[in-house]
């Protein structure tokens, strides 16, 4: 009974596994802190002799190093511990493992192990290498709080590791401390989580969100970007107004902020009619104003005459595209919400971080069905709370050829570099509609930027982009729609256009300077989008060029069209135009050297290699690049390919054979 009461073993936290970004950046890690005690009857220092010579040289010692009391008062205190016979005396809290190192030199610690008293009990704390970037979706560890929190949280059982166990007994006045290291049963480390967040990706993110929130005076906004084809999601951003000026991630709006979507919904409202054949996209349909018993939905930009649905899609038309839907599904309108229920939109996604909100979806057979309201505002995107990773999963649906799939936040588990789990996508739908219909909706989309709400705003000439903008009245609680006008605007959409492989959606709650979707919504997906564009090289790339007719004479090296032509002419040899407008022109292709036209676009990298060092240089130059060489000869390589989008001034290196 005695020993039961003096000595017990406690349990050692375990080092947190490692939070990893996709391209291999430390997004959270656990670091060594130690609390520092000392044991002033330790075996070296029992002589007082020893001890009052040494004491005043280790108070010095601490108060140069710490500074945050005198030497003289440090001095003090350990006299007074040793007065008191202190076996466990609290040095210094949170001291890292670098400082510990230097303090076991110090006079009297320096005696070493068990004998200088020095007594260093090992703590975990967790730090984020990049603070506030993706904080919320790493999340946090807090055994306080039942509920769990981003990553930290959903993959405790793998990251926490296993703990260990210490041996300890209890002295004089109740304290509890260590026997002897050697008994300590070591803790197991936790296993590394590698998300898919790209760091570079999730800074354009948060940056481009802060600075239109500050702009607009909005209350809180998100943004994420997913990648089509694997359904990861590169960054995701959340910010909540904490006062003027000043966001914080206090919310996860991305995945639990559940609101009437607005005019991002109307792509499921098209898709819907265009799969039905009740409409096609040059059926002709009128605008600005229709009324519905109970209710007149307007257009807020007013009419626009009779256009085709193409064209009212792209301006975003209330009134249409209620009138379309409620017409064609008037009769039986459980027609139009199977649509949604067939493509899972009132289903969780079920996610690999907690906090998700349940989708609603109404159906004719919930009480709150209004048989002359419901669906012609359904129509829109209201009488629905959908989250915006819903949202911009159903689009990257439209881009991924119909194949919906759910968001993926960690790609694997690893345990000593080994992996231990591996994360894919899982599909939802294989395939949401028809690929007819996909082809519709696709130049819909197109539309919208090219000559609708974003023609002036998200439009960019150097790639495509497809998407939709959104506006919605958000109601005020219990209070409705009328008790205060609150506005969030919405832009969500995929690029390149013609070959997605980003998906990416922006939402900002009740914004004060403006309120429609593509002006404020927009320029954050405007900035976000080409700054991704331009940092991918997998996707910036200048197609290869196939040259026709006879490719089997000796090639010459690209350079100025003109003065290749003259040297032709000179030298009586036939060139082989390989350009687009060869034959429109007239150029006889039947024989000849080949000849490839450099075509160079502006503000991208020139394609160069195959160039003599003159013309390179030359072309280089008018860029606005600097250029190094290595070698001599024909350019094989260089250093960015051709066709990256990168700062003009940029350096750029040749590599000559």
């Amino acid at each position: 009974m005695s020993d039961s009461l003096s000595i017990r073993y406690v349990d050692v936290e375990a080092s947190r596994g490692n939070i990893f970004s996709v391209d291999g950046s430390l997004l959270a890690t656990s670091v060594p802190e130690y609390e520092l005690r000392m044991d002033m009857l330790a075996g070296g220092i029992e002589d007082d002799k020893i001890f009052y010579e040494k004491v005043d040289s280790l108070g010095a010692k601490l108060a140069g190093f710490f500074g945050d009391k005198s030497a003289r008062d440090y001095s003090r205190r350990l006299r007074e511990a040793r007065k008191d016979k202190e076996r466990y005396y609290l040095v210094k809290r949170k001291v890292t493992y670098q400082q510990l190192k230097k303090i076991r030199k110090f006079p009297m610690f320096n005696l070493g192990r068990y004998k200088g008293g020095l007594i260093a009990i090992q703590q975990n704390k967790r730090i984020l290498p990049f603070q506030t970037l993706a904080s919320r979706t790493i999340g946090y560890k807090n055994d306080n709080v039942a509920n769990a929190v981003g990553l930290e949280g959903a993959y405790a059982k793998y990251i926490n590791g296993e703990k260990g166990r210490r041996l300890m007994h209890r002295i004089a006045g109740g304290t509890w401390m260590p026997v002897n290291e050697d008994d300590d049963v070591a803790p197991k480390e936790g296993a590394d989580i590698i998300s898919t967040i790209d760091v570079n990706f999730q800074d354009v993110a948060q940056s481009a969100l802060e600075k239109q929130l500050i702009k607009s005076d909005a209350d809180h906004g998100a943004v994420i970007l997913m990648e089509v084809a694997t359904g990861e999601v590169r960054a995701v951003a959340n910010f909540t107004k904490v006062s003027t000026g000043v966001y914080k991630e206090k919310f996860n709006y991305a995945i639990a902020g559940n609101q009437d979507p607005g005019s991002t919904f109307k792509v499921a409202s098209y898709m819907a009619l265009l799969e039905d054949h009740k409409v096609d996209t040059n059926t002709m349909v009128g605008t600005g104003n229709y009324q519905i018993p109970g209710k007149m939905i307007r257009d807020s930009h007013g009419s626009i005459g009779t256009v085709t649905v193409k064209k009212a899609f792209e301006e975003s038309s209330n009134a249409a595209v209620a009138f379309l839907v409620n017409t064609h599904y008037r009769n039986n309108q459980s027609d139009f919400t199977d649509h949604l229920y067939n493509w899972h939109l009132n289903e969780l996604l079920k996610l690999q971080i907690p906090g998700e909100a349940q989708p609603v979806v109404k159906n004719p057979k919930n009480r709150s069905w209004n048989k002359n309201m419901t669906l012609p505002q359904m129509a829109y995107g209201y009488e629905m709370q959908l989250t915006p990773l819903k949202m911009l999963s159903f689009y990257n649906a439209i881009a991924n050829n119909g194949k919906y799939i759910s968001p993926v936040f960690v790609r694997e588990i690893r345990r000593l570099g080994n992996t231990v789990e591996h994360f894919n996508a899982r599909v939802i739908n294989e395939k949401i509609c028809s690929d007819v219909t996909l082809s519709k909706m696709h130049k819909m989309l197109e539309g919208v930027i090219t000559e609708g709400t974003g023609k002036n705003i998200i439009y960019n000439p150097l790639y495509s982009i497809a998407g939709k903008s959104g506006t919605a009245q958000v109601a005020d609680g219990n209070k409705g729609y009328r008790a205060k006008r609150q506005y969030q605007a919405s832009f969500c959409g995929y690029f390149p256009a013609d070959k997605p492989k980003y998906s990416l959606i922006v939402v900002i709650n009740d914004p004060k300077n403006g309120y429609y979707g593509a002006a404020v919504a927009g320029p954050v997906f405007r900035e976000v989008a080409d700054k991704v564009y331009s940092s991918d090289l997998d996707i910036n790339q200048t197609p290869p060029t196939h040259l026709v007719g006879n490719t089997i004479l000796p090639s010459v090296k690209q350079g100025n069209p003109k003065a290749l032509k003259q040297v032709y002419a000179k030298l009586g040899v036939k060139p082989l135009y390989a350009s687009a407008s060869a034959i429109d022109n007239g150029i006889d292709t039947s024989n000849g050297i080949a000849f490839e036209e450099t075509r160079v676009k502006k503000g991208a990298v020139p394609a160069v290699t195959g160039m003599g060092l003159s013309d390179a240089l030359y072309v280089m130059g008018n860029a606005g690049y600097k250029v190094t060489v290595h070698g001599s000869g024909v350019v094989k390589t260089q250093s960015v390919t051709g066709g990256s989008i990168i700062p003009r001034g940029s350096k750029i290196t040749l590599e000559l054979q």
